[in-house]
């Protein structure tokens, strides 16, 4: 399960979470309860997210060009590896925590939803949605499309992605932490295999998939040249 509740969840419960993952004994009390009745444990989660970047993340930061964003950064692995590799990299999250434990490693992040004004726009070579993080918001395509227009042109999305057969699915999900309940937001899951629908409906085009460690990546292209906008007629 690929699940990194970053930019939809309220903060106050993933606040909490992020100050107590770095404790082991204390993640195994966090679960994603999704609308329906399942619930899955974030305690594997949460360990990934304050540990250092591992071989699949170091595979996938290759792959990154130039300057990058990382959309839903979390406490931050990813962004201080690319600044301990001496790159230009900025995070951006909705939790206080978050910037605060991502700056504490020494890189650079800015609290900000990936749906606000983001510095840079339009100029970034390379958006990160690591995690499961394209299920931000619940709409796939709107997250891609948002993505594609902080995008250079020629620029990437790398998006980390369910194992196939997955699909496209959206769901409400909450987190849950003994009698501590969340409340819901909108959640989506992509499969590997699944990801050229939304990719297409953002006008980014899949040149790349790849597995590492159990993990499911793809590389989202965007045109060469910028997309065209029709202005409405007065």
């Amino acid at each position: 399960m690929s699940l990194a509740i970053v930019e939809s969840a309220p903060t106050d419960l993933y606040d909490t979470a992020l100050r107590s993952a770095a404790r082991p004994e204390e993640r195994w009390h966090w679960f994603a309860r999704y609308e329906g009745g399942a619930r899955h444990s974030l305690a594997d989660a949460l360990g990934q997210w304050v540990g250092r970047a591992d071989d699949a993340d170091r595979d996938l930061l290759a792959r990154a060009w130039g300057t990058v964003l990382d959309a839903g950064c979390g406490p931050g692995r990813l962004v201080a590896e690319l600044a301990a590799q001496g790159r230009q990299a900025v995070g951006i999250d909705t939790s206080r925590v978050a910037v605060a434990l991502t700056r504490a490693l020494g890189a650079t992040a800015v609290r900000r939803s990936v749906f606000q004004p983001v510095p840079g726009e339009g100029s970034w070579d390379t958006v990160l949605l690591a995690d499961g993080n394209i299920g931000i918001g619940g709409d796939p395509a709107a997250l891609l499309t948002r993505c594609r227009d902080l995008l250079a042109p020629g620029g990437r999305v790398l998006a980390e992605l369910d194992r196939p057969g997955t699909g496209l699915r959206a769901a409400r999900v909450r987190l849950e932490r003994g009698a501590e309940r969340g409340t819901w937001f909108p959640w989506a899951h992509v499969g590997v295999d699944a990801v050229a629908t939304p990719a297409a409906a953002a006008g980014l085009e899949v040149t790349a998939t790849w597995e590492r460690d159990g993990r499911w990546f793809a590389a989202l292209t965007a045109p060469a040249r910028p997309v065209a906008r029709l202005g409405r007629a007065s």
